[in-house]
């Protein structure tokens, strides 16, 4: 039984969504090889520093969520925790939702 809390979408797809909200080739390539170092899954407070790291902004990085069948609440949630996370400096209270692509 798939855990609720991940979020599996193809390489492709996610190519896709990301080159519709202005990211380069050479951003998704690295963003892809930093998955690919988490063996193709990444918590989504790291997946949305790197989208930050990437220059794409907040209401971007919520549309892509918005893409991948995220609602308003969970994202909300996840944006928070990644303020937070940048505060804090946390590991122990970050949300545990995971992007993976196959």
């Amino acid at each position: 039984m798939p855990n609720p809390n991940t979020f599996t979408v193809s390489r492709l797809e996610l190519r896709k969504i990301l080159i519709a909200y202005g990211l380069t080739e050479k951003s998704i390539a690295a963003l892809f090889s930093s998955m690919e170092k988490e063996h193709r899954h990444i918590n989504v407070i790291q997946f949305t520093t790197l989208l930050e790291k990437t220059g794409l902004s907040r209401e971007r990085i919520a549309n892509v969520f918005r893409r991948l069948n995220m609602d308003d609440i969970l994202i909300s949630e996840i944006l928070n925790m990644t303020d937070e996370s940048k505060i804090a400096a946390e590991t122990g209270k970050l949300y545990t939702a995971s992007i993976e692509f196959d």
